[in-house]
């Protein structure tokens, strides 16, 4: 007899007791069940429905009284061994449950609510075909154009044809569907469903020319090219100052990869980015190019998912998520920027996407190449070890030169009476624009109108009342909003401890595009940050309208900073340098750096020569100094120092155990508790250090006090093992209910 019990992940498990539960298989499913399936369970002494995956199955087990699998949710496996595998790894990798990784791999639209109906299910269409021979149906349309014109017109369509849709038949026959159904009750005609695949809008521009490599992208190329048509897996690192050309290496690896009936994943850190690269790409590749980014509709996402799967595609593009892309025969992942945070997920799993694409890479034989004009330092630092093979474009394509940056001191400006956003330096150079026709990206990290609303009299200052943070001011709705939990306030006239008068303080976006429209009467400035880009495709339309030249200034956030290629763009500022580098983490320097080097870089990408203004209240500060010189080796070298002095990443790993709870007192405790245990655990090993436990860099978010345990060490199979059974042991503790407590692969944010 065959197996009859199978071994599922559920749902319901949560990490501390996540494991496979048995389930017996009901007559009527064995036979049916494959790992690899969905299925309902009942769950927990309520048998309460649970979704499940199943992961393996076994013999029965006599000794054991096992529940019963309620039903089947698939009619064919959607997870492949391999999937199950990397959901296994992830599982250890990354603190989660299996279940809680398999979830990650799919679009949302293919999960199930409790009553078991698809959260998304395929769009389908009226469709016809012929019932006769094409030959016949042409002849019964010469005789029926006379006593039945609208008749005739359907069949002589369909006799070229074959099958319509019926709104595309009814068209352009220029009849109606009763018509298609008069012909149906003749046996001519035979009506049905068909699937229609949603596809995302793609503007491609023209088409495409054969891509000419300089001399430098070419040695670039031919040197990755071996590695990719290596059998052994590869990791490669592309370091290349901005404008030299690096999506045009991507483009001829991929054709190449193509050709040797590979497949490629191309992720990019921004949604902002997703449209511009996924034009470039398909002007190349055509329909076989899909993406995937949770911007799409979810029947879209859903959609692209299953043409990935079926194998009508050889090239993804996305951001994080699509490293998840059912691709087979992966021969290439590129990851472009790939210092960026945003390829860190927030929510469990807590997956870094280069860390997924070195776990596929490996198990396929892939080349995995991560790719940036200012690398992270730990991709750097591999490089140098000899983890990755390192190739570098020194020069910008065709080569045009790097823009001259203008560093502008701020105290300055003040001294004069200046309090705007925009200095007097930066103003001249936008006059100098806007008077020749030229585009300007202008670069502050925050939104909103001011940051910090406070009364000028007695010092109070307007916080959120779930969050330890200030409270922003928007002027577009009169309102303060804590930019974390969404809290929103009408602003009073004056303040509620004293009565004093209120003082707005700071800038952000909306300030800034209010000055500069009273700077520069009549011209158009274009906006990007959360509040402009909320709304579906509401990014692309933006850009889009920039490129067109509809706008003489792009202002906006993070998102402006890297990957747009404007050929008018000739100036660009960046109007509070300072900001990132105060910042209570190790990587703020990095951060800063890479920040202001990728914005710098958006300028003088065309013909026209570019430069950029950098405001700052420290124009001597080393990294900005650096920053404005695109000189990422210097910077380089200076953050080492640092890090080997802190035991910071790369030197060492950090690891982090957070709690967070609404009782502060019991937060602590749980944490208090994971250092005892640790400390027990680890005291016969050298090279550990824990530090804290200390609150997080946000203490209170929605209601809920936040402290955090960090691990500096060596991320080994024990140590993380180690770390998992003292989580599950602390959220297990009943002087610990109540409280969320998990683990973090990475310093938790």
């Amino acid at each position: 007899m065959g197996p009859t019990i199978a071994k599922i992940a559920v749902s319901a498990a949560v990490y501390a007791i996540d494991k496979p539960y048995k389930y017996t298989i009901p007559d009527n499913l064995v036979g049916h069940v494959v790992p690899g399936m969905r299925v309902f369970v009942p769950f927990g002494s309520g048998n309460r429905k649970s979704e499940g995956v199943v992961l393996s199955l076994a013999p029965a087990d006599e000794l054991k009284k096992l529940k019963s699998i309620d039903s089947l949710l698939d009619e064919e496996p959607i997870f492949r061994a391999e999937d199950m595998r990397l959901a296994l790894w992830m599982s250890d990798r990354f603190f989660c449950s299996v279940y809680e990784a398999l979830r990650a791999m799919l679009p949302a639209g293919m999960w199930f609510k409790d009553d078991g109906a698809r959260r998304c299910g395929d769009k389908t269409e009226n469709a016809v075909s012929l019932q006769v021979g094409n030959e016949e149906a042409a002849a019964l349309a010469l005789q029926k154009t006379k006593g039945a014109p609208k008749q005739a017109a359907v069949l002589s369509l369909l006799a070229k044809e074959g099958s319509m849709a019926v709104r595309e038949l009814c068209f352009f026959a220029d009849t109606t569907p009763a018509t298609v159904k008069a012909l149906e009750k003749q046996g001519l005609l035979k009506l049905d469903k068909r699937e229609v695949l949603r596809k995302p809008h793609v503007d491609v521009s023209g088409i495409s020319e054969p891509i000419q490599l300089s001399d430098e992208q070419r040695e670039a190329y031919e040197n990755i090219v071996p590695l990719l048509e290596s059998e052994k897996p590869e990791a490669a690192l592309l370091y290349g100052v901005t404008g030299s050309g690096k999506t045009l290496i991507y483009i001829k690896l991929i054709e190449r990869a193509i050709a040797l009936s590979k497949t490629a994943i191309v992720l990019v850190p921004e949604i902002a980015l997703t449209p511009q690269t996924v034009s470039i790409f398909t002007s190349y590749f055509g329909e076989s190019v899909a993406v995937l980014h949770s911007a799409l509709g979810i029947g879209e996402r859903y959609d692209e998912w299953k043409r990935v799967s079926n194998g009508a595609v050889r090239v993804v593009v996305g951001t994080r998520s699509a490293i998840f892309a059912p691709l087979r025969n992966i021969g290439l992942i590129v990851i472009d920027e790939e210092q960026e945070h945003t390829y860190k997920s927030e929510n469990s799993p807590r997956y870094h996407a280069r860390d997924i694409a070195k776990y596929r890479v490996a198990h396929s034989g892939a080349l995995l190449l991560l790719s940036s004009a200012t690398p992270s330092v730990e991709s750097m630092y591999s490089a140098k070890s000899g983890r990755y093979k390192l190739f570098r474009l020194k020069k910008r394509y065709n080569e045009r030169e790097l823009p001259p940056v203008i560093i502008a001191d701020m105290k300055v400006e003040l001294k004069n009476g200046n309090t705007s956003s925009i200095g007097s330096v930066l103003r001249q150079e936008l006059d100098k624009n806007i008077i020749n026709e030229e585009q300007s990206i202008l670069f502050i990290n925050r939104r909103g109108t001011n940051p910090l609303v406070t009364c000028g009299e007695c010092g109070y200052t307007f916080k959120c009342r779930c969050c330890s943070v200030s409270m922003t001011y928007h002027s577009s709705t009169q309102r303060l909003l804590c930019h974390y939990c969404g809290l929103a306030l009408p602003v009073p006239t004056v303040c509620q401890d004293c009565g004093g008068k209120l003082k707005f303080v700071g800038a952000g976006t909306q300030k800034v595009e209010s000055e500069l429209l009273e700077l520069f009467p009549g011209i158009s400035v274009i906006r990007m940050d959360a509040d402009t880009v909320a709304r579906v495709n509401s990014h692309n339309k933006l850009l889009s309208r920039f490129r067109c030249g509809k706008a003489q200034i792009l202002l906006g956030t993070q998102m402006v900073t890297k990957g747009l290629d404007f050929e008018n763009v000739t100036l660009v500022g960046v109007l509070s340098a300072d900001m990132s580098l105060y910042m209570s983490d190790y990587r703020a320097y990095e951060k800063t750096f890479s920040l202001i080097t990728q914005v710098v870089g958006r300028s003088g990408r065309g013909e026209k020569p570019g430069r950029a203004v950098i405001q700052t209240f420290t124009p001597d500060n080393d990294v900005i100094m650096l920053a404005s010189n695109q000189d990422f080796d210097g910077f380089y070298e200076r953050e080492m120092v640092f890090r080997r002095a802190l035991g910071s990443p790369p030197v060492n790993d950090l690891m982090t155990l957070a709690a967070s709870g609404v009782d502060e007192s019991a937060t602590l405790l749980a944490c208090l508790k994971m250092r005892k245990a640790l400390e027990g655990y680890f005291r016969d090993i050298s090279g550990i250090k824990l530090l804290g436990p200390a609150p997080a860099p946000v203490p209170k978010l929605k209601n809920k006090y936040r402290y955090r345990l960090l691990v500096s060490c060596e991320n080994t199979k024990k140590v993380r093992d180690t770390i998992a059974h003292t989580v599950r042991q602390t959220l297990k503790d009943k002087q610990c209910r109540g409280v969320s407590v998990f683990a973090d692969a990475y310093l938790y944010d």
